[in-house]
């Protein structure tokens, strides 16, 4: 039916349901016996009685509310037309303004009229409401290629699924049920579906319905209890798919488009980063804003979320064509109000960077530019220093040129006690712009964490790939542990802590608890619908030169305290000399073009005497991540310092 023509079948249905409701009113007043004078005060009363409950309708609204999906909302809105229609007429029976003869309506029509039609105009959108549903589920009995699939979780998040999925036959699924372990809601039915037991029945279960899939409908839940729940659907022989994000649900409505497979950042069960909106969007709102690396994985994602803020204009730095094509590309796509400003460079070409400066004008930078692959950096140490120490003094020297406002590092974890090439470079720039800090009117601070989920060149595409191969998954020790995050959360981590950044801090992210390597792997090949050392191998090749079994977010000297934000710490320590630093940031870059590669780690062990330091062998248990929890009792700066193991892994 033309939508015209269905609109105007509806607003005539709506008439005729008052129209009978106001006629069944004077019925029931009188028994079915209306005597003649109260018919003609009928029939002449009729007309004004129905056009005024429409005329409040209009104005409610109640006309443009979908029969189909029609809720307590709804039935709510249409309550109040009513009631406010009725006490209109009320007021005009009692004025005596509706044209009668001798006589006028009587108050008992008026509020058996009152509840006809409020009965009337809800039940006919209700009735239609059933109807359609029904009709959909004949449908999907009869539409083979519909999926039965098990909901797991029946909280509110999973009564909101489980409409929303009634409401989607495009979707492809049928849901038979939910799967909970409150014994409170076991065998009862929520949103019309059965609770059909616990997680622990669900191969029984899923035999029984015949379910070829499962969804995580649990709002929050655990890394564990996903991991649990996941082997479980597994074994069952379940396709098993999660919505992310599922805390973030908002009225009644949820975005099945985000439905995909269980990933590894849900087995991790993080609790979800809330920035300081406020402090992030005075820092970002109308400010021209550098982001070099502004290709990778990092870089990438913090002009996306900077973007989110709107500044006045974003300049993205970055050497690789093809990287820099795709984010400016994907960038003006997302955020067609935001002037980008891409511009092909080398941190390390001053001469090249400093036409950037003089023709952008930064007022923010956020450089995230670097060499980070430690065996490649250990095989490559000259450019390491190059790139990580000569391209951030290049970027903070001209920031300081230039006026740039604030300038934040993105640095590593593996600074910390640093084995690695890589990891002592680092600390030389946190060094560097420390020092710097002291006598620049430009706001220099670092932020420090450790290994981002996804990343370009990290494990886990590398463990995808091998798992692909058909393995083995290739790990370097069993015991080898890493701190992780995603790279949403760290780039608004390191946003928050930029804004927060009066100058010469270092920043140190809450990573939760470090996660060994091996997990990892054994996850993946589960989320993989394989089985670790059955289908796939996992091999143990030894650490790689530069690699430590555990990472460190912190030294005691640095004692970490809380900030305002509870993911963000901050950790102080004196800094060097400038002098000192400048000139040996001067002697390791005039080492770093040669080719003895010892003169360029001596340097590092100049500036970083802590550098190659062998660190006595420790046990896992002894190892305590960073957190708010571990924190909480920090000392002041002029303190002594905290014990080592109050704020290392």
């Amino acid at each position: 039916m033309p939508r015209f023509l269905n609109r105007t079948f509806r607003i005539a249905f709506d008439i005729l349901v008052m129209s009978v409701a106001y006629w069944l009113a004077w019925l029931f007043r009188f028994e079915f016996q209306v005597p003649d004078v109260a018919l003609t005060v009928a029939v002449m009363t009729w007309p004004c009685v129905v056009g005024l409950q429409y005329i409040v309708f209009a104005a409610f609204g109640v006309p443009r509310v979908a029969w189909r999906y029609i809720n307590m909302t709804d039935a709510l809105q249409v309550g109040l037309a009513i009631t406010l229609s009725s006490l209109l007429l009320f007021a005009t029976r009692l004025a005596h303004i509706l044209p009668s003869t001798n006589n006028v309506i009587p108050i008992s029509v008026l509020a058996m009229d009152f509840i006809l039609v409020f009965v009337g105009l809800v039940g006919v959108r209700a009735a239609w409401r059933v109807h359609n549903e029904l009709q959909d589920r004949k449908k999907r009995v009869v539409d083979g290629d519909r999926a039965r699939v098990l909901l797991i979780g029946a909280g509110e998040a999973g009564v909101m699924v489980s409409r929303e999925i009634v409401n989607r036959p495009d979707l492809g699924l049928a849901p038979v049920g939910f799967i909970d372990d409150n014994p409170q809601k076991l065998r009862t039915s929520i949103g019309g579906l059965r609770v059909l037991g616990t997680t622990h029945e669900i191969r029984e279960i899923a035999e029984k319905v015949r379910a070829r899939r499962a969804l995580i409908t649990i709002a929050n839940a655990s890394g564990q209890e996903i991991r649990r729940i996941t082997e479980l659907c597994r074994d069952a022989g379940l396709e098993t798919k999660i919505i992310p994000g599922i805390y973030e649900l908002v009225g009644d409505k949820v975005n099945l488009s985000r439905v995909r497979e269980v990933a590894i950042e849900d087995l991790l069960g993080r609790e979800p980063v809330k920035l300081d909106e406020a402090i992030v969007g005075a820092s970002l709102r109308s400010r021209v804003v550098l982001v070099t690396g502004a290709g990778g994985s990092i870089g990438s994602e913090l002009c996306r979320q900077i973007c989110r803020f709107g500044p006045e204009r974003i300049i993205l730095v970055e050497r690789f064509e093809n990287a820099l094509f795709e984010i400016h590309r994907e960038l003006t796509t997302a955020f067609p109000g935001v002037p980008i400003d891409p511009r092909i460079a080398d941190i390390t070409d001053i001469h090249r960077m400093t036409q950037v400066f003089e023709t952008s004008k930064p007022e923010i930078v956020f450089h995230a530019a670097a060499h980070k692959h430690v065996p490649m950096m250990e095989w490559n140490p000259g450019e390491a220093v190059k790139n990580n120490v000569g391209g951030t003094r290049t970027m903070a020297t001209l920031s300081d040129r230039y006026g740039v406002e604030r300038f934040v590092l993105i640095s590593t974890d593996k600074a910390v006690n640093p084995t690695s090439v890589m990891g002592a470079t680092k600390r030389v720039a946190e060094i560097y712009l420390q020092a710097f800090s002291s006598s620049s009117q430009t706001r220099f601070v670092t932020v420090r964490f450790g290994n981002v989920l996804g990343s370009n060149g990290s494990v886990i595409p590398i463990f995808r790939q091998q798992i692909a191969a058909g393995g083995p998954v290739l790990v370097t020790h069993p015991e080898m542990r890493r701190y992780f995050m995603t790279i949403p959360e760290a780039s608004q981590l390191v946003m928050q802590a930029g804004a927060m950044g009066q100058g010469g801090e270092i920043f140190i992210l809450d990573m939760g608890e470090p996660v060994k390597i091996v997990d990892l792997a054994r996850d993946l090949v589960t989320l993989s619908g394989l089985r670790p050392g059955v289908d796939i191998d996992i091999k143990f090749t030894g650490i790689r030169p530069g690699e430590k079994l555990f990472e460190e977010l912190s030294t005691a000297a640095e004692q970490a305290e809380k900030t305002r934000h509870p993911k963000v710490f901050i950790g102080r320590i004196k800094p060097h000399e400038w002098t000192d630093v400048v000139r040996g940031v001067d002697s390791l870059l005039s080492v770093a073009g040669g080719t003895d590669m010892d003169r360029v780690r001596a340097g590092l062990a100049d500036l970083v005497p802590e550098y190659g330091v062998a660190h006595p062998s420790k046990k896992s248990g002894s190892h305590t991540p960073i957190t708010e929890r571990t924190l909480s009792e920090s000392q002041d700066l002029d303190a002594p310092s905290a014990p080592e193991s109050a704020i290392r892994n």
